[in-house]
């Protein structure tokens, strides 16, 4: 890796380009270029370039970017060349469609625990895995091995659910409740809100319907 700073912006875009390039690979296509790269993803190809360039020299000019070395690359900076270990808090209807949608993910990045605090949740089953209540939270992440969380409990909750994930080990959190999540610095967390990313979009609506219908008048 060239630099040690590599903004979150640049990490965020990695697995855009993962995504693409397995997409690829399916089809056999065995090189890409940036150019290419950049029509498909609607991002700018010397962006791509200059992405990558972080992490090491895996184009050749004329040519462009070995598919499969290159989804071996951003794997192996992504780590998930390796297993990572991930456990659910929250069982509730959008808990319930991550983890099944969890079961048909082939990567080995896997949700592997799903807790939740309500009784009537607890020992229900989502496909492979079985609803576990929240005093074995603390033993299960440490016994598996779980280094990410994902948060899907009311807003009132997520904090103390989140203080025992990172008491537990675990060093990031995807957090689906709507709040502002405090955590060590060591600890990694991305806030995940539909509905302030649903109200924004209103903000890029074309008003143009409304304003013809006022210029005929």
């Amino acid at each position: 890796m060239k630099s040690d700073k590599i903004s979150e912006a640049v990490v965020r875009r990695l697995p855009v380009y993962l995504r693409y390039l397995n997409a690829l690979h399916k089809r056999e296509v065995a090189t890409v270029s940036s150019q290419e790269l950049g029509q498909r993803l609607d991002l700018n190809p010397a962006q791509i370039r200059k992405d990558l360039a972080y992490f090491g020299d895996f184009g050749r000019k004329g040519i462009g970017y070995d598919v499969s070395y290159l989804i071996e690359k951003i794997r192996h900076i992504l780590k998930i060349d390796q297993q990572i270990n991930v456990v659910l808090v929250g069982a509730g209807n959008l808990g319930q469609a991550l983890s099944n949608y969890n079961a048909y993910l082939k990567d080995n990045m896997k949700i592997v625990a799903v807790f939740d605090a309500f009784p009537d949740k607890v020992g229900t089953r989502i496909n492979t895995l079985v609803v576990q209540p929240m005093d074995e939270l603390e033993a299960t992440v440490k016994e598996k091995n779980i280094r990410i969380g994902i948060i899907t409990v009311p807003e009132f909750e997520a904090q103390h659910v989140a203080d025992r994930l990172i008491e537990s080990g675990v060093g990031a959190i995807l957090n689906f409740a709507p709040i502002i999540l405090k955590a060590p610095a060591n600890v990694r967390i991305h806030a995940t809100d539909f509905t302030t990313d649903l109200l924004s979009l209103a903000y890029y609506l074309e008003d143009g319907k409304e304003e013809a219908q006022y210029d005929s008048e």
